[in-house]
């Protein structure tokens, strides 16, 4: 458990209207009614082909700990809103649900359910808010670093951006995030100390300032760090002063300490023709090993255009644009009622029509399904009911469940089950990986995927689809809606 959680306790993070429904659900006679939940997202952030999952661990370390306290119901009890007997449900709260999720790491597409939760309609009620705020930030945080990963075309990314996120948590959380999307550090102490996630970072332009001269801010950190030895090199002038400056360090202090320096960075100014520069003068002076970070609100596409432009930068370091998602920072994952359990076993499916096709939900207690083909590469996903079966020996044939005319039919492919069970009856079955085999997991995930789907501008879209059984009671449950 990590030292925000240690803290306090996430039962109350709900938004109140769960708790005047569940309040209103006991009253009714509902606490035993059984109900099928789905989170899923309607689109991928910034037009891209495919999202992240990220965030399962946090919301088990929330599930895990569900307790409400006598604060909290002394709390609910000022409010004047609710009476003693749902009061002392809640005091006596036990999770009985069966949750499925999407494991972290994994590629992820818009409609199909990414978390599922079947269990008594208060429950399921009550962890919604909680659901929804831990995988919409995570996947959000996570789905942009990756983008800006893939941009960096196999050079190191470093995650700076703990001072410009929306607080301590989209800090914290948002530097493992990034780290699942593929940076490789994270200047976030507190992440890197909790998470294991590699610390980095150098100096400030204060520092330079403090000095005075920049030499004389140089030397000394030199001296201090001689074996990490980066220094920021655009206080002033980058070319007059910061490379030369450095370079003299270089010679006068770690040379005669037969320490080489590992790089210097940029933070303003045009950076592919200074960086090109800088190379110039370094390589010259003897340190073609000496690398250049290029840092300065970069997001995916300034990464792609300066690569593009030659630019000599061996790593970046990403910061507002990465931690805030700043081009488009809401993930929209909703939480949609998908079924109901009747006495008898049997499921009764609900759906939410609207006038908008996307925003027409997905009736029933479901799985995903992945489709792979022969050379390992994801095809299309399909959402099945839960007590379907997936056979490709023979062959599977795929149809858009909006466009039912385009239809593909798969050879020598397989099919994986996505939706994880995570708890059974309230009691967890599953163990979260560490936190670098997730990023690897990711990493391998999203290699399975077509160049095509990771395409940033007019990605192909990949097809999620319905099975026919699927398919036939969605339509039904449609037609006797729209009547």
């Amino acid at each position: 458990m990590t030292m925000l959680d240690v803290k306090r306790n996430l039962t109350t993070m709900t938004d109140f209207y769960e708790l005047t429904m569940s309040a209103g659900y006991l009253d009714e006679g509902y606490e035993d009614k059984i109900a099928v939940f789905d989170m899923f997202f309607r689109r991928v952030p910034d037009g891209g082909g495919y999202a992240i999952m990220a965030g399962l661990q946090q919301f088990i370390e929330a599930v895990d700990n569900l307790k409400f306290t006598d604060e909290d119901v002394a709390y609910l009890r000022s409010t004047g809103v609710f009476d003693e007997r749902f009061l002392s449900y809640l005091a006596n709260f036990q999770l009985h649900c069966n949750i499925w999720a999407i494991e972290e790491g994994m590629p992820i597409f818009p409609q199909e359910p990414i978390v599922t939760v079947e269990g008594p309609a208060i429950e399921c009620q009550l962890l919604e808010t909680l659901l929804l705020v831990t995988f919409n930030h995570q996947c959000l945080i996570a789905t942009k670093a990756n983008r800006i990963v893939r941009a960096a075309a196999g050079r190191p990314v470093m995650e700076f951006g703990a001072r410009r996120a929306q607080g301590y948590d989209a800090a914290y959380y948002g530097a493992r995030a990034s780290y699942i999307g593929g940076c490789g550090s994270t200047s976030c102490v507190m992440a890197a100390r909790d998470f294991g996630i590699p610390a980095s970072g150098t100096m400030a332009h204060s520092w330079v300032q403090m000095f005075p001269s920049e030499y004389e801010a140089f030397k000394k950190y030199a001296e201090m760090y001689p074996d990490a030895c980066v220094l920021l090199v655009d206080t002033y002038n980058v070319l007059r002063h910061g490379v030369p400056d450095a370079i003299r360090v270089f010679d006068e202090v770690l040379k005669p300490m037969g320490k080489r320096p590992k790089g210097i960075r940029i933070d303003s100014g045009d950076i592919a023709y200074l960086s090109k520069k800088a190379r110039k003068m370094l390589d010259e002076a003897g340190y073609p090993d000496c690398t250049i970070c290029a840092s300065n609100s970069l997001d995916e596409y300034l990464v792609r255009d300066l690569i593009l432009q030659g630019a000599r930068v061996d790593s970046f370091g990403i910061g507002e644009n990465m931690i805030t998602a700043k081009s488009d920072p809401v993930f929209g994952g909703v939480y949609k009622l998908a079924a109901v359990k009747e006495e008898d076993g049997s499921y009764t499916p609900k759906m939410k029509l609207s006038e908008s096709a996307e925003k027409v939900t997905i009736p029933c207690l479901k799985k995903v399904w992945r489709i792979y083909d022969e050379d390992g590469k994801a095809m299309a996903d399909l959402i099945t009911m839960a007590d379907e079966k997936v056979e490709t020996q023979h062959g599977i044939t795929l149809f858009d469940p909006i466009e039912t005319w385009k239809e593909c039919t798969y050879v020598h492919c397989t099919a994986r089950c996505l939706s994880t069970p995570i708890y059974e009856n309230g009691k967890r079955v599953y163990e979260s990986p560490s936190l670098d085999d997730i990023k690897k997991f990711c990493k391998a995930q999203v290699n399975t995927l077509w160049d095509e789907v990771k395409r940033f501008e007019n990605p192909h879209r990949y097809y999620v689809d319905l099975s026919q059984k699927l398919w036939d009671t969605r339509s039904a449950l449609l037609k006797k809606l729209s009547k």
